[in-house]
């Protein structure tokens, strides 16, 4: 195992440690999953991240990093953020309990995640309520 890999693994653990969220590659997988839009990643895979035997590409550590709410240079390299680098954390203005719900229409399956945004949409009255969006 090599020294980015080990920092990278002891990174990852202590983001998740930070955010509340169990260092458990199950528990990741299913976090993990519902927010990437590629190929599931298994949980055998995330168990090698955590241990430090591999290290994800980009697109993955970009998904971690939103994850933990921490800029993916950080998680990758450590030290601070560059620059210019990432998006800002939308969430630092929401509630806890609306983080929580947020997070939990995202593990959600697409045909119920269509039903909450019609439901949203009904109650919000906009005019295109129902639609595929």
């Amino acid at each position: 195992m090599d020294k980015e890999k080990s920092d990278f693994a002891r990174r990852l653990r202590a983001a998740l440690h930070d955010a509340g969220i169990e260092a458990s590659a199950s528990v990741l997988e299913k976090r993990f999953n519902s927010r990437y839009g590629g190929v599931p990643v298994t949980a055998q895979a995330i168990s090698g991240w955590l241990s430090g035997r591999y290290m994800p590409k980009q697109d993955k550590i970009r998904v971690l990093a939103a994850i933990v709410g921490m800029d993916p240079h950080v998680l990758q390299y450590g030290g601070k953020a560059r620059v210019g680098e990432g998006r800002p954390d939308w969430t630092e203005a929401m509630a806890p309990r609306d983080v929580a719900m947020v997070d939990a229409y995202l593990s959600l399956p697409a045909p119920r995640r269509q039903l909450v945004r019609e439901l949203v949409e009904a109650l919000a009255g906009r005019a295109d309520a129902g639609r595929d969006s």
